[in-house]
């Protein structure tokens, strides 16, 4: 029964509360690979009963309050079961959660290095790696932040402020038609006028064309507007396709624009042989978006950039303020993070990093990427001999995109039917206009009997499309 005494509770109280609510943690962990994607209640009475609830003025009881917690898992979609294979899964690791148990009790301000220079330094090392891994010069930068979508912004401002002179008003920024809806709201936030944020062609149906991106930066410039940035993607959400590379890094080049990539999805398959081989070119960018939250299993709210020149993000967001004029002196080696990112205040995100690849090796997120390429390319073999199912293209990572025979409302019911079984859930998308299926493995814990209960119920579904 504990109710805290204060709010640092003694020692007793500490462990009590470590205890009962590891007993918790323990039950999510050990049951994680064999728990359904879909199936549970969506809590509709939960909700309205949490919506109602106000906190006491007196002390709650924990078990209680557990018990609360206990109900709301047990509802909705566990993106964190091995079956969730309809979007990009982020399954989650334990030891990057304890990372932030740590990091929120020491609760050290990591903004300016001088106030724990060693923490700084500790996360600083892990975005070294980072760098040394896309092979950028020592010259670079990483930063860690809340997701893909904050590292598209950042790296958009920063394009704009080298490319635009910080006139958002002129400048001009080229993606593909299956770029994610992150890079085009980045833009938008980054002051670039809609009509302005050129959605460029594909010669395949799949990547962007740097023919087309040619062509529109050609007429901005006779136009008089400024182009800031082409952003390739290493990975669609769509599709998991890898643009071009290094064709749009000679591009940028050429014409002297920022070249970004967008990897947030594939990134981290760098550290794979076969990975290195489809990525080739990723190395030129200037900026780099990755997510360790889908890759690397992280929990969510873990996004990375990795900038090619630390100056250019000083550029963009340096700023200074009279309150700070004291602060202790920083150390040259190490990084302001509030001068190069838009956060002042930040979690000590390099924990989160840190502690899982300190506590599990490189090695361990190699092979188990590996093994999610071994078992996408398994899945599109065993799809493409059925001839009820038309696959499309074959996956350049480990999404793997078809049809069922049929019209798009066939796609659709075929995705229900399946996903209607609760162990596997995939989704749908649009692809030369007509709806197709995805499936995107991921997660740690998808195994080759997840992927193999997945097969067999899109044959079955296929099966009835065929009537």
């Amino acid at each position: 029964m504990v109710r805290l005494s204060g709010f640092d509770p003694p020692g007793g109280e500490t462990d009590e509360l470590l205890a009962e609510v590891g007993e918790l943690v323990a039950e999510l962990v050990t049951t994680a690979a064999d728990r359904d994607v879909l199936g549970h209640d969506r809590g509709d009475e939960l909700i309205g009963r949490l919506l109602d609830q106000r906190p006491g003025e007196a002390p709650a009881e924990l078990t209680e309050t557990l018990a609360q917690l206990r109900a709301v898992l047990a509802t909705g979609v566990d993106n964190a079961a091995p079956g969730e294979l309809a979007y990009i899964p982020g399954s989650g690791l334990l030891t990057s959660a304890l990372g932030d148990l740590l990091a929120g009790v020491a609760n050290r301000y990591t903004g300016m290095s001088g106030f724990t220079p060693a923490a700084v330094a500790l996360e600083q090392g892990v975005l070294r790696w980072l760098t040394e891994l896309f092979d950028l010069p020592e010259r670079s930068q990483g930063l860690l932040l809340s997701g893909g979508s904050n590292a598209n912004l950042t790296a958009i401002v920063t394009a704009r402020e080298k490319h635009a002179d910080g006139r958002a008003d002129l400048a001009t920024i080229y993606v593909g038609e299956h770029a994610h809806a992150s890079v085009r709201k980045a833009a938008r936030i980054a002051g670039v006028p809609g009509p302005q944020i050129r959605v460029c062609g594909s010669s395949d149906g799949a990547r962007l064309d740097p023919e087309c991106v040619r062509v529109a930066i050609k007429q901005d410039l006779a136009e008089g507007l400024r182009p800031a940035a082409i952003v390739g993607a290493a990975g669609t959400t769509n599709a998991g396709a890898i643009d071009p590379l290094d064709r749009l890094a000679d591009l940028a080049a050429e014409l002297d624009v920022w070249f970004h990539v967008d990897a947030a999805y594939g990134g981290f398959f760098q550290l794979t042989q076969r990975g290195r081989e489809r990525l080739a070119g990723i190395e030129r960018a200037d900026s780099i978006t990755l997510d360790p939250h889908k890759s690397l299993y992280l929990p969510f709210g873990t996004g990375a950039l990795l900038v090619r020149e630390r100056d250019d993000l000083a550029h963009a967001f340096a700023e200074s303020g009279d309150y700070l004029r004291d602060h202790s002196e920083d150390l040259d080696t190490l990084p302001d993070f509030s001068a190069i990112t838009p956060e002042l205040t930040r979690e000590w995100r390099g924990l989160r990093l840190w502690l899982p690849l300190q506590l599990h090796g490189v090695a361990a997120f190699e092979r188990s990427l590996d093994a999610t390429l071994d078992l996408a390319a398994d899945a599109w073999r065993d799809l493409r001999a059925d001839p009820a199912v038309e696959v499309i293209g074959e996956p350049d990572l480990s999404i793997v995109v078809f049809r069922v025979v049929g019209d798009d409302a066939a796609q659709d019911a075929a995705v229900r039917a399946i996903n209607a079984d609760g162990r596997v859930r995939l989704s749908t998308t649009v692809i030369d206009g007509r709806v197709a299926v995805r499936l995107a493995v991921l997660s740690h814990r998808t195994t080759r009997s997840t992927v193999e209960i997945a097969l067999r119920l899109i044959h079955e579904a296929a099966a009835v499309a065929a009537g």
